[in-house]
């Protein structure tokens, strides 16, 4: 056994979707670091470029927007020109909608849908020559979808369209899963606890302490522990792993 690279993901191409902030930023950033050619995309071209010269590494910033599907064909069209394989895809451009259950709209239903189960979805479908071209027996390709830990537990905000593709995306990790493990290719879903993100915000002490409250672990998430989950599946020290869900939320689903 070469422990030397076992987790290694050096020399393998990455693809990470609202890779420019938050825990896609973290993930990218992580890959990065140990050695992956990352390329990032978000809808802001300002901001993708501003975050591909801030990480370090081979960081590669293509402005798209994922939520449609012609978006989706002319990133898939770009990353195609640029590479002949691709051996990580992180799904995780995602959005959410809270409010009370008695004013929810059906925008709020389709717009997270769309983005946060659709997407990842017709993503990995028109990745799939690349992802193909990448994958061998002994070192499939992997997809990482980014789930939730408000999947495995409800939480107080009113996030209901969330909650659900969350929990969508979850079982159909499992069926990508078992359909793509033929060809090599391995897929798995992360399911982060609360990392400070855009997405979400601690706006004071108390909030601070109730949430920490709520973690067994007594803190929120770091960048470097939904790194390293994603750097553990992304290596041939997950190979063998598909089809599964990974808490990283220091156990608040308990």
């Amino acid at each position: 056994m070469d422990t030397q690279t076992l987790f290694s993901v050096k020399g393998r191409v990455a693809l990470v979707t609202g890779g420019s902030a938050g825990i896609g930023r973290m993930i990218a950033e992580g890959l990065a670091d140990a050695g992956a050619r990352v390329y990032i995309c978000a809808r802001n071209a300002d901001k993708v470029a501003a975050a591909a010269a801030a990480l370090p590494g081979d960081v590669i910033g293509l402005p798209a927007d994922v939520s449609t599907l012609a978006g989706i064909e002319a990133l898939v069209a770009d990353l195609t020109a640029r590479e002949s394989a691709l051996h990580i895809l992180v799904n995780n451009a995602g959005t959410l909608s809270d409010a009370p259950i008695d004013t929810f709209s059906e925008e709020q239903w389709d717009s997270v849908l769309d983005l946060n189960l659709k997407t990842p979805f017709f993503l990995l479908q028109k990745l799939l020559p690349l992802l193909r071209a990448g994958a061998l027996p002994d070192r499939p390709a992997s997809v990482i979808n980014i789930g939730s830990v408000g999947a495995l537990k409800i939480g107080p905000r009113e996030v209901y369209s969330y909650q659900a593709s969350k929990g969508a995306i979850h079982w159909l990790t499992k069926s990508l899963a078992k359909k793509l493990a033929a060809d090599a290719i391995t897929v798995n879903a992360i399911a982060p606890g609360f990392f400070e993100s855009d997405m979400t915000v601690i706006t004071s002490d108390a909030m601070r302490k109730m949430v920490e409250s709520m973690v067994p672990r007594g803190r929120t998430g770091l960048a470097e522990d939904v790194a390293g989950a994603a750097i553990y599946l992304a290596s041939r020290a997950g190979s063998y792993v598909t089809g599964s869900v990974i808490p990283v939320e220091g156990g608040l689903s308990i």
